[in-house]
């Protein structure tokens, strides 16, 4: 069941009046792209193309996916949502890389984002160094956020899916393929290496979903790797930006990339176990026990834990930490950390007791200074600052999109001074 990533990489975006994809140039039809958008709970889109080194500014981002397709008409991609909700993660998936749907605007218990495109921040964002086509909505009267929310998120995947269907017969830039993880090989004295990787679950507006359904109320699972590439996880939170999964880095999950990478030259990449982040402890213990116990099934011999969200989350990768020890299997947790603005402060909410092995993926409150750009999109006002979404800020780093990624993306870390 070898997954064959097909990739198209996009050089150059424009406005057209049809959606077209020809060497290496994406043309989208604003009218087309509005057409696919359309939802009861949406009584307008606006469409906008922001691209590297330009003086601009995305706010208030909500979701990031990179354009993806199975096949004419959506085919099994984005399943439950796009596609029917049936198993994927094999066949041919084209990817059109260097391209992100952004939405972007306002919603209730969203906490504000931000992307630069020049500047001390744009390389701390993945947006930063792609084309975004970005969405901004208007609700439709008498719509409740939770339909203007769904909308967004069925509407900007079915967009994501149907720019991908431009390249449909292109030739692609490279042939990627992917076999799922095996047993382990009787011949082989390498270690099985794997992921847990921590879904944030804590009701509307910070939810994750698999297959289309709500992660909140589910077991840890283990997961075919391809199943990620095919967008059968997506994201629906939106809270503190910086440790942020959007879908975009789930399709893209940068440790499953580096141990496909690595898979038969130091390790042997065992697979993904998928949990999600309860907020009470009694169900954070048996998730973590039951995390445990589906890893050592799946014959895991170590084990890279992640989160989602803020310090109630480090209390998910501890508390698995700790469980993964107790079954002999070594986990390295990656935590983004929050030490004050000077770095001096207790790092991590909540330890494990007995797992030691801690990378940092950089300080949540280390502040920035951002220049002032030019043009801004999906707001005005940047309102945590109480500024014009085009003035200069000092901002801490907590705000940019993806800054302190636990699932590995990014530059940042921390180190003895």
């Amino acid at each position: 069941m070898v997954l064959t990533r097909l990739v198209h990489q996009v050089r150059e975006v424009r406005f057209g009046e049809r959606t077209d994809f020809a060497g290496g140039v994406l043309t989208v039809s604003a009218d087309e792209a509005r057409a696919v958008l359309a939802d009861p709970a949406l009584s307008e889109t606006k469409l906008s193309w922001v691209s590297p080194n330009q003086s601009a500014r995305i706010v208030k981002i909500l979701d990031a996916v990179e354009p993806r397709t199975k096949g004419a008409g959506g085919g099994g991609i984005f399943p439950g949502f796009v596609g029917p909700a049936r198993l994927q993660g094999s066949g041919e998936t084209h990817v059109l890389r260097g391209v992100i749907v952004v939405t972007a605007g306002y919603l209730p218990r969203a906490q504000e984002a931000l992307v630069d495109f020049s500047g001390p921040a744009a390389s701390l964002s993945p947006l930063g160094a792609a084309h975004n086509l970005v969405v901004e909505f208007v609700p439709a009267p008498g719509a409740g956020w939770d339909q203007v929310e769904g909308a967004l998120r069925r509407s900007s995947l079915r967009l994501a899916a149907a720019l991908a269907e431009a390249s449909l017969g292109a030739e692609p830039d490279a042939v990627e393929e992917f076999p799922p993880p095996s047993p382990r090989s009787a011949n082989s004295s390498l270690p099985r290496v794997g992921t847990v990787t921590n879904l944030q679950t804590q009701g509307l507006f910070k939810d994750v979903f698999v297959y289309g359904r709500s992660f909140g109320a589910a077991l840890p699972t283990l997961l075919d790797p391809g199943e990620f590439d095919d967008g059968a996880v997506v994201s629906g939170q939106f809270g503190h930006p910086a440790l942020k999964n959007p879908t975009f880095m789930h399709q893209n999950h940068p440790i499953v990339n580096e141990l496909r990478r690595r898979h038969g030259r130091d390790l042997e990449f065992a697979g993904v176990v998928i949990s999600p982040e309860p907020v009470d402890q009694v169900s954070k213990e048996m998730v973590s026990a039951f995390a445990a116990r589906v890893c050592a099934a799946a014959g895991f011999d170590a084990a890279i834990v992640t989160k989602e969200g803020g310090g109630n989350a480090d209390a998910d990768v501890a508390l698995k930490m700790d469980a993964l020890s107790d079954l002999g299997i070594q986990p390295v947790g990656l935590y983004g950390e929050m030490a004050g603005t000077d770095g001096t402060g207790p790092s991590v909410v909540v330890a494990p007791e007995r797992a030691t092995a801690m990378v940092s993926t950089g300080n949540y409150d280390h502040r920035l200074q951002l220049p002032e750009v030019e043009k801004a999109y999906g707001g005005d006002q940047f309102t945590l600052a109480n500024s014009p979404a085009t003035a200069a800020l000092e901002v801490p780093t907590a705000v940019v999109y993806c800054a302190l990624n636990p699932l590995g993306w990014g530059h940042l870390t921390a180190r003895a001074g």
